[in-house]
């Protein structure tokens, strides 16, 4: 343990998740150690939209969390220069069913959340490239925040250390935790509080805790668009009905289910897939859109060129893009909490340890880290016990 007055605490992983967690606790008065196996964040932390999306939580804690963490993306994006676009995001809407459960989530948000249903026109404003024949109005909100994920979470660590004197120990992998020690190989560190806070860390370092969890992993495939002329800018983050039907933001509202089911007949090939798409643009002009969701413990690491495809094809029908060249494709995983409403894995593994996972019950790392870790080093947000863990320490 720490033998100075201040406090030491180590973190194991460097995607956001621990990235969040480093801020947090140095912030409350800790001398923070990060420890990733990796030269740098090669994980889902990089392998997403980049986009802080309070419109995909619900009311009451989780939208708080959310737009905390929007703000503590702002300042770190501010004070580094790393490119960011206070975008809001675009729900458009060119069936019935869509347009209804739109002003039902407005009406519903009145007065707690900055957006309104707005007509064709007017969103077509807003977001010039939307496929305008048919196009029956949109839901438009504030709240959403974008930034390019590979540029921000590779300057975070510097960030860290610079504001707040975190080290970090890249390419060294954590092997065993034993409160006070974390052990990579012969090497072994001290400190007063431990957090694992990547996925695959957790899985190897806890693997009978692991078991133990409702919890599974999510692939998902996604791909970017080549740089589209200097004069076409997307505006919002942009999105169609199959987004609705995946965000527990709008789940609840009247006419959610008769949109579902008409999804699951109109894009019966799409929902068997997981697939819902949204397009959000960074500082380059590359779009990149996506994605499906395929679950279990030990996923394909094959990509099907042909769920690409279903993408584009959906995404064709939302935008009409002066440049539909495919630049990258990839797939990235995450955990998945699969027990219904969990927001979030915080478990203490022995006094000392705690885990961090799944956060936004899944998919959500980007949009509830730095919000969450603040819950969790402050005490708001206390950790689940495990009883047969504790039990086996006595």
């Amino acid at each position: 343990m720490s033998h100075s007055q201040q406090p030491g605490a180590i973190v194991v992983g460097a995607g956001i998740v621990g990235l969040a967690l480093a801020r947090a606790l140095a912030e409350a008065g800790y001398k923070v150690t990060v420890f990733d196996r990796h030269e740098r964040a090669v994980g889902a932390s990089v392998r997403n939209f980049g986009t802080v999306w309070p419109i995909g939580v619900p009311n009451g804690p989780l939208y708080d969390r959310a737009l905390r963490s929007r703000s503590i993306w702002r300042q770190f994006c501010d004070e580094t220069g790393t490119w960011s676009a206070p975008s809001g995001s675009l729900v458009a809407a060119w069936h019935d069913d869509e347009w209804q459960v739109m002003n039902e989530y407005a009406e519903a948000n009145a007065g707690l959340r900055p957006c309104r249903a707005i007509d064709a026109r007017e969103a077509l404003r807003h977001a010039p490239g939307l496929v305008s024949k048919g196009l029956l109005g949109a839901l438009l909100s504030d709240d959403e925040l974008v930034v390019d994920p590979r540029e921000a979470i590779r300057a975070m660590p510097a960030w860290l250390s610079a504001r707040y004197g975190v080290t970090f120990h890249w390419r060294q992998a954590v092997t065993r935790v034993e409160h006070p020690w974390v052990w990579s190989g012969g090497r072994r560190y001290a400190a007063d509080v431990i957090y694992v806070a990547g996925g695959s860390d957790f899985e190897t370092l806890f693997p009978e805790l692991y078991d133990r969890q409702a919890i599974t992993k999510c692939k998902l495939q996604m791909l970017r668009l080549e740089a589209q002329p200097s004069s076409f800018r997307l505006g919002p983050v942009v999105c169609g009905g199959l987004t609705m039907a995946h965000y527990s933001g709008f789940h609840g509202l009247p006419g959610i289910e008769r949109l579902r089911s008409r999804l699951a007949v109109d894009y019966a090939d799409l929902t068997a897939l997981g697939i819902h798409v949204m397009a959000a643009q960074n500082g380059l002009g590359e779009i990149t859109g996506g994605d499906s969701h395929e679950y279990g413990h030990t996923l394909d690491p094959f990509d099907e060129t042909s769920i690409n495809g279903r993408i584009v094809d959906y995404l064709r029908g939302v935008l009409d893009l002066p440049h539909w060249n495919v630049k990258q494709t990839w797939h990235g995983t995450y955990a998945k909490l699969t027990e219904p409403g969990r927001s979030e894995l915080v478990l203490e593994a022995e006094p000392g340890v705690t885990i961090v996972n799944g956060v936004g019950g899944g998919g959500l790392g980007m949009t509830l880290s730095f919000g969450l870790a603040e819950d969790i080093v402050s005490g708001r947000l206390q950790p689940q016990r495990d009883a047969v863990a504790l039990a086996a320490t006595g």
